[in-house]
């Protein structure tokens, strides 16, 4: 190679600006020394927000879960490591991420990484509606069923109001398709659909919210489970939207459970909920409408056959009879990423059989005790699906836990009442289920 360092210093600089892949070298501090374009681009930071700041501090992970420290530390390289953490922007980020150690005269002066956004493909992953790449109307959203008819009865009144509206239901039902689809249809229309994820108590989701209100544009914010903020944020939060309640915006949020016991447990601010409670929409569990499983594969397989030519005719009577009878605890996210798991199985098959459910899905179908076993087939299983104790108590666990919220309906006070531990242990043991 020709030419000395500095010669060469333009072509590096260039090389590393225009790059695919975002790249981030830190010295042996942890501090920020190279931060290119694309690096800003993933992970929502500009060179004034890294100087004089730790990697630990520019990011919401526990040190041990950098993979910068932990070359620092070590002085091995890491790669191909998938990491998903919350940058500035309140944006869920994954990235795969090749991390190597920088040694000069045989001592480590610092760490480079090198990372491949998968963000999108991820939430593509968890979204099949939206890889083909359709705008999320009414017209898309499976509406078979009673319950569901009536959900999208009102959202498109809501759409007419324009007055803010609050989509309560449990995780996977759908939530945020409503919302978007409420966007499509205001009148008059608004210019830009916002989403605000509200997963983590830390101040960029409501400083992001700030700066958008700020425009001139009318848009359609959709603030995401707002119970996942803070009370303090949610204040702040309230206030902003006071301040704007004239303008042009549709305000939408989601919470995923009763309001009343999220406000009697402390999670969500009074105020805010009647502030977005001019027009509440529950959005049914998929177990409370089950005609709509049916005629929401057929969708699924419509939409597949178009996209990559594999064509099925539908479910077999055996399959039909066993998504009937599960209680789909993960909702329409559940069935959706079921679909996407059986259709990577598919060669010459005509319809979808049991022979195509993956095993993950039949240990479900046993512990919620739905495929029409004997009892005691819970209790002892075939011997060569025979789970470790550990993971079927964990098994049995969900089982009796969703047999007390469904005779419950859901309502955690009740439950946990019936269950003889406090509301905030039910959740705890609802979160841990639902990883």
């Amino acid at each position: 190679m020709k030419g000395n360092k500095e010669n060469l210093l333009p072509f590096y600089k260039f090389a590393t600006e225009h790059a695919s892949v975002g790249i981030h070298a830190v010295d042996k501090s942890g501090n920020t020394i190279i931060y290119n374009e694309k690096m800003m681009e993933i992970e929502g930071l500009y060179l004034t927000d890294i100087r004089d700041r730790s990697i630990v501090e520019l990011f919401q992970f526990e040190k041990e879960d950098s993979t910068l420290l932990k070359v620092l530390q070590t002085k091995k390289p890491i790669q191909n490591i998938k990491q998903t953490y919350w940058n500035q922007n309140g944006q869920e980020i994954t990235t795969i991420n090749d991390t190597f150690p920088i040694i000069e005269e045989n001592e480590l002066i610092g760490a480079i990484e090198i990372a491949r956004d998968i963000t999108t493909l991820e939430k593509l992953m968890y979204q099949p509606l939206r890889r083909y790449g359709e705008s999320i109307t009414f017209n898309v959203i499976t509406a078979v069923s009673e319950p569901m008819r009536k959900v999208i009865e009102t959202a498109k009144k809501a759409a007419i109001t324009k007055l803010p509206v609050l989509l309560i239901g449990e995780s996977g039902t759908g939530k945020d398709l409503i919302a978007e689809a409420i966007h499509h249809s205001a009148t008059p229309a608004t210019e830009n659909y916002m989403t605000f994820f509200c997963h983590k108590s830390d101040g960029s989701t409501v400083e992001r919210l700030k700066k958008h209100l700020h425009t001139n544009d009318r848009s359609t914010i959709f603030c995401e489970r707002i119970e996942y903020l803070s009370l303090e944020l949610q204040k702040e939060c309230l206030r902003l939207l006071e301040e704007h309640r004239q303008d042009s915006h549709l305000f939408i949020a989601s919470i995923g459970g009763d309001p009343i016991d999220l406000i009697a447990s402390g999670e969500l601010l009074k105020e805010l909920y009647y502030f977005f409670a001019a027009v509440s929409i529950n959005v049914p569990p998929l177990r409370e409408r089950k005609e709509d499983i049916q005629p929401f594969v057929a969708d699924y397989l419509k939409r597949y056959e178009k996209r990559f030519g594999v064509k099925l005719k539908g479910m077999s009577k055996e399959v039909q009879q066993l998504f009937m009878s599960y209680d789909w605890p993960g909702n329409l996210k559940e069935l959706e990423i079921l679909l996407d798991d059986v259709m990577a199985l598919v060669t010459n098959e005509e319809e979808i059989t049991d022979e195509l459910l993956p095993l993950h899905f039949k240990w479900k179908l046993q512990a919620y005790n739905v495929s029409a076993k004997k009892t005691d087939s819970f209790v002892f299983q075939n011997d060569k699906e025979l789970l470790p104790l550990d993971g079927y108590l964990r098994r049995a666990e969900e089982y009796y836990l969703n047999k007390v919220l469904n005779m419950h309906h859901h309502n955690i006070t009740k439950a946990a009442e019936a269950l003889g531990m406090s509301r905030q242990n039910l959740q705890y043991r609802i979160r841990k289920m639902k990883k």
